[in-house]
């Protein structure tokens, strides 16, 4: 080849385009790099999420047993009120009982009269109209004096007023029966949810190795006494004012239930929730309290949110929806049954945001 001719040639193919790849060949690479970025996002949704930090833990324990205290509160209330709608049932099923003996009596009564006139020849038509089924309708047609006396009169409107009195009562009976029913359901739905909060608590704790646990334990009782929540060693129960009256008999009964565990629905003795040692404790001074907090945040006179005005004896009622309570003892301390987990102890009385306090 002469140098002119391979001067041209190389002058050609310099200028000559690249081979492009096919359309195919671009689709498979495609499709093949959307395959790896989709693999790829999968595998980032099915990673195993991390692991809550010790902080993380506290914090959802923490908002878990306030839940848990509100949910007690509910069935406290519910138990409360179901155990009023048995009592009035049982008694308006006694009325019943009763009215229906009285009924019976009556009726008894007049069939005696009848039978007897029979015996002798035939029924007085006034007698017969008394048997009936309808009370008012004998009254009604039997107005006139030979075909009533004063006596079957007299009988027959006992039998009217009693079966009026015996309808009442079945229909009371059966409206507070509904109740009771419907209250039942209230009482178990909260039941359930106190059991899924302290089992949703307990799950979380459970995600934590055995030093974590410990930890946040001892991190919520460092705390809790740093905040008041626990009795602190600096406590001295002698430097406490003292307390007359049913208010002193009260405190002290609350006093000397320290140490004791809290158990969510307890009254005591032995074991107690917020509101039920309250309840316990007034009643070793011969008062009667409502079981729940909500309640025991209307009894007795109101003294206003400051801890100055607060008496040895007095409920403080803590947070807007009056969920937990504790009495107060003096020296700016209380004396409450805290949450699950914990014993009945001595605080600061601010430790909770103050919705009350109440002087019984």
């Amino acid at each position: 080849m002469s140098v002119q001719k391979l001067k041209e040639f190389v002058t050609l193919a310099s200028h000559r385009r690249p081979k492009q790849p096919s359309r195919a060949r671009v689709t498979v690479l495609t499709a093949a790099a959307a395959t790896a970025v989709a693999l790829s996002a999968q595998s980032g949704a099915y990673a195993a999420p991390a692991k809550p930090t010790k902080d993380e833990v506290k914090a959802q324990v923490d908002k878990l047993y306030e839940e848990g205290e509100q949910a007690a509160e509910r069935y406290n209330g519910a138990k409360e009120r179901a155990d009023q709608l048995r009592k009035q049932a049982d008694q308006l099923q006694d009325q019943v009982a009763r009215g229906q003996e009285q009924m019976t009596e009556l009726q008894t009564g007049l069939s005696a009269v009848a039978a007897e006139e029979y015996r002798n020849g035939g029924v007085d038509p006034s007698v017969a109209l008394m048997l009936a089924s309808d009370p008012d309708g004998y009254l009604s047609k039997a107005s006139s004096a030979d075909q009533v006396n004063q006596t079957q009169a007299s009988t027959l409107r006992s039998l009217q007023d009693q079966q009026r009195r015996l309808d009442q009562q079945k229909a009371e009976a059966a409206s507070v029966l509904a109740e009771l029913d419907r209250n039942t359901k209230a009482l178990n739905d909260s039941k359930t949810e106190v059991q899924r909060k302290l089992q949703e608590a307990k799950n979380l704790l459970n995600q934590l190795s055995a030093a974590d646990r410990a930890a946040v334990l001892a991190s919520e009782d460092r705390s809790s006494r740093s905040n008041g929540g626990g009795t602190t060693t600096k406590f001295d129960p002698s430097t406490l004012p003292q307390a007359a009256g049913y208010a002193g008999a009260a405190m002290n009964a609350a006093m000397s239930k320290l140490g004791r565990a809290y158990v969510w629905g307890a009254t005591g003795p032995n074991n107690f929730d917020c509101s039920g040692l309250m309840v316990w404790s007034y009643a070793q001074a011969g008062v009667s309290l409502p079981r729940t907090s909500q309640s025991q945040a209307s009894v007795g006179t109101n003294v206003g949110k400051d801890i100055a005005n607060a008496q040895p004896g007095d409920l403080i009622i803590y947070h807007s929806d009056a969920h937990h309570v504790g009495m107060y003892i003096g020296n700016g301390m209380m004396v409450h049954a805290p949450r699950t987990g914990d014993v009945v102890k001595v605080a600061r009385a601010d430790v909770m945001p103050i919705k009350t306090i109440r002087r019984v």
